[in-house]
Protein backbone atom coordinates (compact mmCIF):
# COMPACT_ATOMS: atom_id res chain seq x y z
CA UNK A 1 0.00 0.00 0.00
CA UNK A 2 1.34 3.61 -0.70
CA UNK A 3 1.27 6.37 2.01
CA UNK A 4 0.69 8.50 0.49
CA UNK A 5 -0.70 11.46 2.73
CA UNK A 6 1.96 13.27 5.51
CA UNK A 7 -0.45 11.80 8.48
CA UNK A 8 -0.04 7.93 6.73
CA UNK A 9 3.89 7.98 7.29
CA UNK A 10 3.66 10.28 10.89
CA UNK A 11 1.13 7.64 11.37
CA UNK A 12 3.62 4.64 10.93
CA UNK A 13 6.95 6.63 11.95
CA UNK A 14 6.28 5.99 15.65
CA UNK A 15 7.98 2.70 17.19
CA UNK A 16 5.17 1.80 18.91
CA UNK A 17 3.03 1.57 15.77
CA UNK A 18 5.99 -0.27 13.73
CA UNK A 19 5.78 -2.86 16.67
CA UNK A 20 2.32 -3.28 16.26
CA UNK A 21 2.31 -3.34 12.31
CA UNK A 22 5.26 -6.31 12.81
CA UNK A 23 2.78 -7.95 15.49
CA UNK A 24 -0.51 -7.82 12.91
CA UNK A 25 1.54 -9.22 10.81
CA UNK A 26 2.02 -12.22 12.04
CA UNK A 27 -2.40 -12.18 12.37
CA UNK A 28 -5.09 -10.24 13.65
CA UNK A 29 -5.24 -9.38 17.37
CA UNK A 30 -7.21 -7.51 20.21
CA UNK A 31 -5.75 -4.62 22.13
CA UNK A 32 -5.40 -7.20 24.54
CA UNK A 33 -3.22 -9.63 23.38
CA UNK A 34 -1.40 -6.00 21.69
CA UNK A 35 -0.71 -4.74 25.06
CA UNK A 36 0.39 -7.96 26.75
CA UNK A 37 3.00 -8.68 23.86
CA UNK A 38 4.63 -5.00 23.86
CA UNK A 39 4.08 -5.02 27.87
CA UNK A 40 2.24 -1.31 27.81
CA UNK A 41 -1.13 -0.27 29.18
CA UNK A 42 -4.44 -1.49 27.08
CA UNK A 43 -4.83 2.47 27.10
CA UNK A 44 -1.76 3.07 25.15
CA UNK A 45 -1.96 0.95 22.76
CA UNK A 46 -5.75 1.55 22.21
CA UNK A 47 -4.87 4.86 21.43
CA UNK A 48 -1.88 3.74 19.14
CA UNK A 49 -4.27 1.37 17.26
CA UNK A 50 -6.84 4.13 16.78
CA UNK A 51 -4.35 6.26 15.31
CA UNK A 52 -3.11 3.48 12.78
CA UNK A 53 -6.76 2.57 11.79
CA UNK A 54 -8.08 6.00 11.36
CA UNK A 55 -5.02 6.70 8.92
CA UNK A 56 -5.81 3.32 6.80
CA UNK A 57 -3.27 1.28 8.30
CA UNK A 58 -5.46 -0.99 10.53
CA UNK A 59 -9.04 -2.08 10.30
CA UNK A 60 -10.98 -4.25 12.22
CA UNK A 61 -10.69 -8.16 10.50
CA UNK A 62 -13.70 -9.98 12.72
CA UNK A 63 -14.97 -9.37 16.18
CA UNK A 64 -16.33 -11.58 19.05
CA UNK A 65 -18.27 -11.42 22.16
CA UNK A 66 -16.73 -11.56 25.69
CA UNK A 67 -19.39 -11.78 28.41
CA UNK A 68 -21.08 -8.14 27.88
CA UNK A 69 -18.22 -6.81 25.53
CA UNK A 70 -17.81 -7.13 21.87
CA UNK A 71 -13.80 -7.58 21.26
CA UNK A 72 -11.88 -6.35 17.81
CA UNK A 73 -9.62 -7.90 16.28
CA UNK A 74 -7.74 -5.64 14.44
CA UNK A 75 -5.22 -6.73 10.66
CA UNK A 76 -3.45 -4.52 8.76
CA UNK A 77 -4.76 -3.52 5.53
CA UNK A 78 -1.97 -4.25 3.49
CA UNK A 79 1.21 -6.55 3.68
CA UNK A 80 3.61 -4.12 2.84
CA UNK A 81 3.51 -0.19 3.38
CA UNK A 82 5.93 2.11 1.32
CA UNK A 83 6.12 5.99 1.07
CA UNK A 84 4.89 7.23 -2.20
CA UNK A 85 7.91 9.08 -3.62
CA UNK A 86 4.91 11.74 -4.86
CA UNK A 87 5.68 15.11 -2.92
CA UNK A 88 2.65 16.36 -0.42
CA UNK A 89 0.07 17.69 -1.65
CA UNK A 90 0.17 21.76 -1.57
CA UNK A 91 0.05 23.17 2.32
CA UNK A 92 1.08 19.43 3.13
CA UNK A 93 4.68 18.87 4.75
CA UNK A 94 5.93 14.91 5.15
CA UNK A 95 7.58 14.44 8.22
CA UNK A 96 11.28 14.82 8.42
CA UNK A 97 11.32 12.31 11.63
CA UNK A 98 10.50 9.52 9.29
CA UNK A 99 13.55 7.35 8.44
CA UNK A 100 13.57 3.61 7.81
CA UNK A 101 17.63 3.59 8.52
CA UNK A 102 17.54 5.30 11.79
CA UNK A 103 14.84 2.78 12.75
CA UNK A 104 17.04 -0.26 11.46
CA UNK A 105 20.14 1.44 12.96
CA UNK A 106 18.50 1.44 16.74
CA UNK A 107 17.31 -1.99 15.92
CA UNK A 108 20.92 -3.40 14.74
CA UNK A 109 22.76 -2.00 18.10
CA UNK A 110 22.79 -5.14 20.47
CA UNK A 111 22.79 -7.39 16.72
CA UNK A 112 26.24 -6.02 15.95
CA UNK A 113 27.31 -5.81 19.68
CA UNK A 114 26.79 -9.71 19.12
CA UNK A 115 28.42 -10.35 16.53
CA UNK A 116 24.69 -11.44 14.51
CA UNK A 117 24.47 -8.23 12.46
CA UNK A 118 24.86 -9.20 8.85
CA UNK A 119 25.14 -6.23 6.02
CA UNK A 120 26.94 -4.42 2.83
CA UNK A 121 27.37 -0.93 1.48
CA UNK A 122 28.37 -0.52 -1.46
CA UNK A 123 28.27 2.58 -3.69
CA UNK A 124 28.32 2.36 -7.60
CA UNK A 125 28.29 5.08 -10.52
CA UNK A 126 24.59 4.09 -12.10
CA UNK A 127 22.00 5.86 -14.26
CA UNK A 128 18.95 6.83 -12.60
CA UNK A 129 16.74 4.18 -14.63
CA UNK A 130 19.54 1.15 -13.58
CA UNK A 131 18.77 2.47 -10.37
CA UNK A 132 15.30 2.22 -10.30
CA UNK A 133 15.56 -1.18 -11.98
CA UNK A 134 17.44 -2.39 -8.68
CA UNK A 135 14.73 -0.86 -6.54
CA UNK A 136 12.27 -2.90 -8.69
CA UNK A 137 14.05 -5.78 -7.62
CA UNK A 138 14.83 -5.41 -3.92
CA UNK A 139 11.26 -4.56 -3.43
CA UNK A 140 10.21 -8.43 -4.89
CA UNK A 141 13.50 -9.38 -2.29
CA UNK A 142 11.23 -7.65 0.41
CA UNK A 143 8.14 -9.24 -0.31
CA UNK A 144 9.78 -12.48 -0.42
CA UNK A 145 11.14 -11.47 3.37
CA UNK A 146 7.49 -10.74 4.44
CA UNK A 147 5.60 -13.70 2.73
CA UNK A 148 7.75 -16.10 4.93
CA UNK A 149 5.97 -18.35 7.54
CA UNK A 150 6.54 -17.28 10.88
CA UNK A 151 8.61 -20.00 12.61
CA UNK A 152 11.69 -19.79 15.19
CA UNK A 153 11.93 -17.81 18.71
CA UNK A 154 14.73 -14.45 16.91
CA UNK A 155 12.67 -11.86 15.32
CA UNK A 156 15.34 -10.59 12.26
CA UNK A 157 15.23 -7.23 10.91
CA UNK A 158 15.65 -6.71 6.98
CA UNK A 159 16.56 -3.13 5.49
CA UNK A 160 17.29 -2.47 2.06
CA UNK A 161 17.63 0.84 -0.08
CA UNK A 162 19.43 2.49 -2.97
CA UNK A 163 20.30 6.34 -2.59
CA UNK A 164 22.10 9.01 -4.04
CA UNK A 165 24.95 10.08 -2.28
CA UNK A 166 28.14 12.87 -2.07
CA UNK A 167 30.65 9.69 -2.56
CA UNK A 168 33.54 10.57 -4.68
CA UNK A 169 34.18 9.38 -8.13
CA UNK A 170 37.27 8.95 -10.40
CA UNK A 171 37.45 11.34 -12.87
CA UNK A 172 36.99 10.69 -16.28
CA UNK A 173 39.68 8.81 -18.39
CA UNK A 174 41.09 11.57 -21.25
Amino acid sequence: MALTRPAQVKAIGHPLRTTILQLLHERAATVTELASAIGRPKSTVAHHVDVLARNGLLRVVRTRRVRAIEERFYGRTARMFHVAAEPAAAGEEMPVDFNDFEVAARESGQAFEQGRLWGFIRHARISEDQASEFWHRMAELVAEFDRMPRSGHDVYGFAVGIYPTEHPTLPAVE
